[in-house]
C-alpha cells in the first residue's frame, strides 16, 4: 500500500474517460472497505471528488486503508471505523452515526462485506453456513437499513444523481457449484434483496444495484485459490484475461454516475463472461473428487 507521499497512479485503478469532480461533494459509506476490491472501489470515487467512510472489522487495517484511500485527492476526507461487525445492528448504526457527523450525511453505499470458505457440503456445519449467511447476506441487509433514511435524504437533495446502494455479490450462484454451498445462497439472497429494494425505493428516487465480479487479479482471494493455475483460469475467460480492480472500478463509477440514474434493480457481472464457460473452484479442487474426499477449509 502506498504512502501519503507517493500515491497510487490513478491509471493503474480508473479510466481516463471519467471526468473529475463528477462526485463532488457526495458521500460513500463503504463496508469491507479494507478489503482489496472494495477499498479499491472507494479510491476511485474519491479521486474523482468523493469523500468516503470505510468500515471493517480490523481497526488498525481500516485505519491505514482511510489514511491510504485519502492521497487519491488533495484535500479528501476519508474515515476509516473499525471494530465493525456487519452482523451487528448496533455497530453499523454507530459507524453510521458517526460517519454523517463527520462528513455531513450519505449519498452512496456500498456493501461489501463478506466471508467464505470452501468446504464439502457433507463437512458444511449448519453454524459454518449461518455465519456466511449472517455476514454475506445479513450484513447487507443490515448495511442497508442502517443507511436508509440517509439515502432517502440524498435522493431528495440530488434527485437523479444520489440515494444510490450498490451490493458485492458473486456469479457462482448462477449455476451452482462444488465445495461453496453456503456462499452460493448467501450471494443469491443478495442478489435478491437488492432487486426488492430496487422495487420498494425505486419509487423513492433511491437505485440499488449488483456488481458480481470474477477472478480479480492481485487480490487476496485470486492469489489464495488460484495462485497455481491462473494459466488456467486466463483460458477459461472468453475475453482473454482475468479481472482487474480498474474493471470493477469503471462499472461503479457507470452506476453511480448521473448516466447510470434510469439503471436500478440490476446485476452487473464484470468477468469477461467467465460465468458462461463453468465453475472453476480453484487450484487443487478438482471435480468431482473434491467433494469426495475430506480437505482442509480454504478461508477467502
Amino acid at each position: 500500500m502506498e504512502s501519503a507521499t507517493n500515491p497510487i497512479a490513478p491509471e493503474s485503478y480508473i479510466s481516463k474517460v471519467w471526468p473529475q469532480g463528477i462526485f463532488k461533494d457526495r458521500i460513500v459509506f463503504c463496508t469491507g472497505g479494507s478489503g482489496d476490491i472494495c477499498s479499491s472501489q472507494v479510491r476511485a470515487l474519491v479521486y474523482l471528488g468523493a469523500n468516503a467512510c470505510i468500515v471493517g472489522r480490523n481497526k488498525d487495517k481500516a485505519e491505514r486503508a482511510a489514511a491510504s484511500i485519502a492521497t487519491a485527492r488533495p484535500g479528501a476526507q476519508v474515515l476509516g471505523i473499525g471494530n465493525v461487525d456487519v452482523r451487528k445492528m448496533e455497530d453499523l448504526e454507530s459507524a453510521v452515526s458517526k460517519c454523517v457527523s463527520t462528513l455531513g450525511g450519505i449519498d452512496f453505499v456500498i456493501a461489501g462485506a463478506a466471508g467464505n470458505f470452501l468446504v464439502p457440503l457433507v463437512q458444511l456445519s449448519t453454524n459454518a453456513f449461518k455465519s456466511v449467511i449472517d455476514i454475506d447476506l445479513m450484513g447487507s441487509w443490515n448495511t442497508a437499513k442502517a443507511t436508509m433514511a440517509h439515502l432517502l435524504k440524498s435522493a431528495a437533495k440530488y434527485p437523479g444523481a444520489g440515494g444510490r446502494i450498490l451490493f458485492i455479490s458473486a456469479t457462482l450462484h448462477y449455476t451452482g457449484g462444488p465445495l461453496n454451498t453456503q456462499g452460493v445462497v448467501a450471494k443469491a439472497g443478495v442478489d435478491a434483496l437488492s432487486a426488492q429494494l430496487a422495487i420498494e425505493l425505486g419509487p423513492r428516487g433511491i437505485t440499488a444495484n449488483v456488481i458480481a465480479p470474477g477472478v480479480i487479479e492481485g487480490t487476496e482471494g485470486e492469489k489464495r485459490l488460484f495462485k497455481d493455475a491462473r494459466g488456467e483460469m486466463v483460458k477459461r475467460v472468453p475475453t482473454g484475461r482475468l479481472g482487474t480492480v480498474r474493471d470493477v472500478n469503471n462499472a461503479t463509477i457507470f452506476l453511480l454516475s448521473d448516466v447510470g440514474d434510469y439503471i436500478n434493480g440490476t446485476v452487473q457481472v464484470v468477468d469477461g463472461a467467465a460465468w458462461r464457460i463453468g465453475v472453476q473452484v480453484g487450484a487443487g479442487f478438482e471435480y468431482p473428487a473434491s467433494v469426495l474426499v475430506e480437505h482442509k477449509t480454504s478461508m477467502l
